[in-house]
């Protein structure tokens, strides 16, 4: 079964992680079967809409190599374009194509229209709860007669269409959860269209995914209850429903859900915090989601191939940070020199055209998680800082005895040919042999000349070190701990 998939975001502000999931989910089915992916706006309500979000959420596709067969793009003079025969993919450019759903409902006695006011339904709900009853709209409207429909609507009453709801039973098959139903006694006549024109969510988005042709429908669990009055407009409109399957939702380590009180739920927010593109799509893509027990770091086609919805876990799953800290890290471990460079760059003002420092990132990658934590990194290659001349000491060793190794190491090194500087394991070769042909202790000669290095108590190993920095700036570097510690 070839597969038309979308996701469908207001635009309302950054691209939520959670959302990135059921992006992926879309993604991976649709390009497993040869399909196709569409990108939809649903701006209806437009009292939440922020200016720039459509953007931004392309921006974001763009940054995660992300591409879709249709929808909205950017051109390349910042304004929105679209791809694809089925458009325009903004709701509110769609408008002119809900309303003969909504004029065969009415018709069909389906929905009707409805006048009340926001301060008659806010005293009804108020009386329902204050009765310990489920509020929902008490169907005042519905018995109106047409001339008096009419009428009111000739006088410029304010007023919404609403679906009439139907007695008996709903159900559908999730593809995550299986068999649900629902008593639709349990469902409020929904409004479907609202008093500015505009087609509410439920109208727009069953309309939207008929003409669209989309075959399968993800979205995150919270949806679930939304169901019902979809697959009863499906039904009242004679249109093939499509295939719901609803992905659980994404947790605090506490088990509440991810949300911005308790921390970052952006997608924007981890790319800033220095997490790379690929490390947050095969992290995300397999929370509650991994096709194999044995493995973690996924290529993108892996994925694609493996995918299976019915293998989605129902229940939720945690946003492990250590798990994400540890896979980024293995994805940084993989980058060449080059490519390194280029991802560290935009995260510190240091120029990284130096072979210096684009050495000293292919050491110090081995201590890091995230993009973030290599401006401090680096910062000691640069210049070191200064430090108190009693960190050159060893903990088993003495001041004089410090400077003794720090004289001797330097004279072993200035010694040592340039191409010798060329490798890290000649390096320790070199260095070791001088320390066991010496009778030396590794911490008294290792750690003061490590200290001297980087102006650190901790920091890459000194064969690093050495290998980084090179033989003229090594010596340098020596010739200023003696002096501080003498």
């Amino acid at each position: 079964m070839v597969t038309r998939t979308r996701i469908a975001p207001s635009p309302t502000g950054f691209m939520h992680i959670g959302t990135l999931r059921t992006v992926m989910f879309d993604y991976f089915l649709a390009r497993q079967t040869g399909g196709q992916f569409v990108v939809r706006i649903e701006d209806t309500d437009q009292a939440r809409l922020v200016a720039g979000a459509v953007e931004g959420l392309l921006n974001t596709f763009k940054k995660l190599d992300l591409d879709y067969d249709e929808g909205p793009v950017l051109l390349t003079d910042g304004t929105l374009g679209e791809k694809g025969d089925f458009g325009p993919y903004t709701q509110s450019q769609r408008l002119h194509l809900y309303k003969p759903y909504a004029d065969k409902l009415l018709t069909d006695g389906n929905a009707y229209v409805c006048f009340c006011t926001t301060e008659r339904l806010t005293e009804m709900r108020a009386a329902q709860m204050a009765a310990k009853q489920n509020p929902r709209y008490d169907r005042r409207c519905a018995a109106l007669s047409p001339d008096e429909v009419k009428a009111r609507q000739d006088a410029g009453e304010r007023y919404v269409v609403r679906m009439r709801i139907p007695e008996g039973e709903s159900r559908f098959v999730d593809a995550i959860r299986g068999e649900i139903s629902f008593n639709n006694a349990d469902v409020d006549d929904q409004v479907i269209v609202k008093s500015d024109g505009f087609a509410s969510y439920h109208l727009a988005v069953v309309v939207d995914d008929y003409l669209m042709k989309i075959s399968h429908v993800l979205r995150g669990e919270e949806w679930i209850s939304s169901t019902p009055k979809q697959i009863i407009l499906c039904e009242m409109l004679d249109i093939q429903m499509p295939i719901y399957a609803h992905v659980p939702l994404i947790l605090n380590p506490d088990k509440t859900k991810l949300s911005k009180r308790k921390g970052d739920v952006s997608v924007e927010s981890y790319l800033a915090k220095g997490y790379l593109p690929a490390t947050l799509i095969n992290f995300i893509s397999t929370l509650g989601f991994n096709p194999k027990a044995d493995q973690e770091i996924y290529e993108r086609a892996e994925l694609v191939k493996l995918f299976d919805l019915s293998k989605v876990s129902r229940a939720g799953a945690v946003m492990n940070i250590e798990k994400l800290d540890w896979m980024n890290h293995q994805y940084l471990m993989q980058l060449s020199q080059g490519e390194l460079v280029a991802v560290v760059q935009p995260f510190t003002t240091l120029d990284l055209s130096s072979l210096t420092l684009q050495k000293a990132l292919m050491i110090e990658r081995e201590r890091v998680s995230r993009l973030t934590e290599f401006a401090d990194k680096l910062s000691s290659y640069v210049s070191i800082a200064s430090y108190n001349p009693e960190v050159l000491v060893w903990k088993k060793s003495t001041k004089e005895d410090s400077l003794l190794q720090l004289t001797n190491i330097s004279n072993v090194l200035s010694l040592l040919e340039d191409a010798v500087f060329d490798s890290v394991t000649l390096l320790e070769a070199a260095i070791k042999e001088y320390i066991n042909s010496n009778g030396l202790q590794n911490g008294n000669v290792l750690w003061p000349l490590r200290v001297a290095l980087s102006g650190l108590e901790k920091s890459a190993s000194p064969y690093e070190l050495l290998w980084v920095l090179g033989k003229d700036e090594t010596l340098v570097r020596l010739q200023q701990a003696q002096k501080l510690i003498g």
